[in-house]
């Protein structure tokens, strides 16, 4: 199996060489050169089966033999063991015909935790079997650094760099990021919105002497490991709803296209998806996108769904990639583009979009009414993340199952649900410390210069 860029002019590379390397050296996003497929028979033989072996089987294709079979089984069940529900990402049902996809029962409380615990022990072996040390940066808009820093903190080989918004994120997301006490965790706090923050650690991946010289490595959802592990609930969720025998329908709320894009290549390996629906909130970029074929940054506008606020989403380039036939150079030049603030996306590739996806928009007074709601129709508490998913998923339900994607947990936004139902989530109880917990944070201007200066100073040599 080999990777290749999105952008077309960097090498293909082995499944744990993109992995580890992150963000092409073309500036690009790896994605396997095929996809694997899975038959009918392969599907339905997933049935009954626990996570941890819905998600070997699922993901052993795209490893190629970066491990051996009992090497990778013991990576998944290392990674999962710390989840707070057997089933790790169990399903509820809201109403007739739609579906509550939990994924937050991970140490972090947030979906990022199925790639994050996965990736934590992929780069784990791997680093420690070639006997490298890796400088890691990543950016977040809430959930994902509090997840890498969960699966690094405390490893001797793996320095954590966490790049999230000053005043941005919610109080949970940030102390769950400040008050781990491991030395080789750092917690960022940039001087700007998550766009900036991605900016700076795509500007890194692309300053060679900077990246070479600290042995920097990528946990976002660049990574093409991140994705993958992703796929597995999609598999795992559908074949509980009959797949593959009955076709099954996704909407997932998303501000970097990651988790969508997840269950676009569960799709592509033969899962009948009927229908994969985009769901955002105010910082609609992706649901504008969708209806004029324009992606044109406005701005990000501060939300109750910090997580979501994004214009610059990084794997949607992963499915331009697809929609142009793979062509690196078409992507590229949209990528240009986008640094005067726009770009078009060609009538045959938006088709292809619109083919492949549908879309919705939640403002903030219906996120809030939709939290009210179904605490009243179904006692379902929801994250504003999620209630914004399940209100656009109530737009496209028909007579196919709807799965709606839950995110994180209600109480790592505690003040946005309150306000919404008057219920105040509480921390499940091994968290219940974290308020009191000791908080240790740089905030960072928004430089460049500055922030390689930092990483350097503070790594292990």
């Amino acid at each position: 199996m080999q990777y290749i860029s999105t952008r077309g002019q960097a090498p293909a590379l082995s499944f744990e060489e993109a992995m580890l390397t992150g963000l092409a050296r073309d500036g690009g996003l790896y994605v396997p050169s095929e996809i694997p497929t899975m038959s009918h028979g392969d599907i339905a033989a997933l049935a009954g089966l626990s996570y941890e072996e819905i998600a070997f089987r699922v993901m052993r294709p795209f490893i190629g033999d970066a491990f051996t079979d009992d090497e990778f089984q013991e990576i998944i069940a290392k990674a999962y063991a710390g989840f707070r529900h057997d089933a790790r990402a169990p399903l509820v049902q809201l109403a007739p015909n739609h579906f509550l996809l939990e994924l937050f029962h991970g140490p972090t409380l947030a979906f990022k935790d199925f790639a994050m615990q996965l990736i934590g022990q992929l780069f784990q072996a791997s680093l420690s079997r070639a006997g490298k040390r890796v400088t890691i940066v990543g950016a977040t808009s809430g959930d994902t650094g509090s997840a890498a820093i969960e699966a690094f903190k405390g490893l001797s080989n793996v320095d954590v760099f966490i790049l999230f918004p000053h005043g941005r994120v919610s109080d949970i997301q940030r102390r769950q990021m400040t008050t781990p006490a491991d030395d080789n965790v750092h917690a960022l706090a940039l001087d700007g919105d998550f766009d900036d923050c991605q900016a700076r650690l795509k500007d890194m991946f692309n300053h060679f002497e900077f990246r070479d010289a600290v042995g920097l490595a990528g946990v976002n959802s660049i990574n093409w490991a991140r994705v993958l592990a992703q796929v597995v609930y999609f598999f795992s969720s559908a074949v509980s709803l009959g797949a593959p025998h009955r076709k099954v329908s996704f909407t997932v709320p998303t501000g970097n296209f990651g988790d969508i894009f997840a269950g676009y290549i569960a799709r592509k390996m033969g899962l009948p998806i009927e229908k994969l629906v985009i769901a955002t909130n105010q910082n609609d970029i992706l649901h504008r996108t969708m209806e004029t074929g324009s992606y044109t940054k406005s701005g990000v506008v501060p939300s109750i769904s910090p997580s979501m606020d994004i214009q610059v989403s990084s794997n949607f380039e992963r499915a331009l990639f697809d929609m142009y036939d793979r062509d690196g150079g078409a992507v590229s030049q949209l990528m240009e583009d986008l640094k005067s603030g726009s770009f078009n996306v060609s009538q045959g590739a938006l088709e292809r979009l619109r083919e492949t996806f549908a879309s919705g928009r939640c403002s903030e007074g219906e996120t809030m009414a939709t939290i009210k709601a179904h605490i009243e129709k179904s006692g379902e508490v929801l994250c504003p993340h999620s209630a914004i998913g399940v209100k656009v998923a109530e737009e496209h339900l028909g007579a196919t199952p709807m799965v709606t994607l839950a995110t994180a947990h209600p109480a790592k936004f505690p003040a946005a649900v309150s306000d919404a139902c008057g219920v105040n989530p509480a921390l499940p109880p091994h968290m219940a410390d974290l308020g009191s917990k000791s908080e240790r944070v740089t905030q960072v201007p928004n430089d460049l210069a500055a922030l390689e200066a930092l990483v350097h100073e503070r790594r292990a040599r």
